[in-house]
């Protein structure tokens, strides 16, 4: 399941006082078996059936939760801080020397989060975007901190790449997805494996070696735009 403690686990939290130990983990049972339930199913998914998952009763999850919705946000909170937390340690492990073979081989773990936040994107409307703003704004923190530390290079909008990265990257898994669905809903781990081992390569050669062989297009729209956002003389060091 998801190694990724929520930021609600173990403090007081919408849902209420801060709860014992024992509550605290069937809390967190709860959670991934809804995230991995809404990731095989979309949001639709009963609380009966999350509650038949985790081996509790629909009375406690609402307990925990308070509603459904509760649940999905609780979900929401948990996914973003695995993206967060898994996005900034490949680009600490990209800034040291560490092999990064590790985090390739154990991909189908963050097959639920994958799931999820895809059935978030398929779902849209306000709460599809909520998620998707967050994962942009999760991601601006972590580029410019990997910026920092000299693994990527500074941008002309640290905010528009962040942005461009997030939707670029979520567009083509859901369109991977979606074209090469899991042969069964319980296969989840292969279909991220497959996707994974699709663009790994591709996608490291494009944001590394480029695509472009001049600057010409780069130039002529600062060109045409006039007044580029600042750190252009940053960008283009």
């Amino acid at each position: 399941m998801l190694n990724v403690r929520s930021a609600n686990e173990g403090r007081s939290g919408a849902s209420g006082p801060s709860l014992p130990p024992e509550d605290l983990t069937t809390r967190a049972r709860i959670r991934d078996a809804a995230i991995l339930r809404f990731a095989r199913e979309g949001f639709g998914a009963s609380v009966r059936a999350i509650a038949a998952d985790a081996d509790v009763s629909p009375a406690l999850v609402l307990h925990h939760f308070g509603s459904k919705d509760g649940l999905r946000a609780a979900c929401d909170e948990h996914v973003l801080a695995t993206v967060r937390s898994t996005k900034h340690d490949v680009m600490a492990d990209a800034a040291g020397t560490s092999p990064m073979g590790a985090w390739f081989a154990q991909v189908e773990e963050y097959a639920p989060a994958v799931g999820y936040a895809l059935r978030s994107l398929q779902a849209g409307g306000t709460l599809a975007r909520a998620f998707v703003d967050h994962m942009v704004s999760d991601a601006v923190v972590y580029l410019r901190e990997a910026v920092a530390a000299g693994v990527l290079v500074p941008s002309r909008d640290e905010e528009a790449r962040a942005r461009y990265l997030v939707l670029s990257a979520m567009g083509a898994l859901l369109l991977s997805l979606t074209l090469d669905p899991p042969e069964h809903p319980d296969d989840l781990a292969g279909a991220t494996r497959r996707y994974v081992d699709s663009v790994t390569l591709p996608a490291l050669e494009l944001y590394t070696d480029g695509l472009l062989a001049s600057r010409r297009m780069l130039d002529e729209y600062l060109l045409y735009v006039g007044d580029p956002p600042d750190g252009t003389d940053a960008a283009s060091a």
